[in-house]
């Protein structure tokens, strides 16, 4: 479910309407098709069904990345509110991340654990890290990259207590 997400993700982030900015809201025909709930600063929220049912996210990609390595895709930070599931936070890494790797992101003075499978990281604790992030300014990502290579992102937060707010009214508990 979390692939299909990412899949999702990437596809969304690469789609014209959401390039577009904050005043183009042309929606797909497609029912399935992911809707925009609106642009926060550096945080999109949006839409999409899956299984059936209504999957509210949130997306960021990183304002930095070091060093820079040579075939990374985007490096993009989700927070996702399901029927099954709330405040579930996901990196996208643009690489498969070693076997065993753990994450480490440091929001301000608060240091939230994230677990690997293959290119993606995930918040053991999904809703400790939603409330360091609606407090903070950048989130900053620490792991290992191919090879041992210690790899650095830097998300900004600017934003991202609104757009959380926009995915929980969409997605109420």
């Amino acid at each position: 479910m979390r692939a299909e997400l990412l899949l999702l993700l990437a596809a969304v982030t690469a789609s014209p309407a959401f390039a577009a900015g904050p005043t183009h809201t042309t929606q797909s025909a497609d029912p399935n098709a992911p809707k925009l709930l609106g642009r926060f600063e550096d945080w999109t929220a949006a839409t999409h069904l899956e299984g059936g049912e209504v999957v509210c996210y949130a997306f960021t990609r990183a304002t930095n990345s070091a060093p820079a390595l040579p075939g990374r895709g985007d490096v993009v930070m989700t927070v996702a509110e399901r029927p099954t599931g709330r405040d579930s936070v996901a990196i996208s890494a643009g690489y498969t991340y070693p076997q065993g790797t753990e994450v480490t992101v440091q929001v301000d003075q608060s240091a939230v654990s994230f677990y690997t499978a293959r290119r993606s990281a995930f918040a053991r604790e999904g809703s400790t890290a939603v409330a360091d992030f609606a407090r903070g300014r950048q989130a900053v990502a620490r792991s290992s990259g191919p090879r041992g290579t210690p790899v650095v992102d830097t998300f900004s937060l600017r934003g991202f207590a609104q757009a959380h707010q926009a995915i929980a009214r969409a997605c109420p508990k």
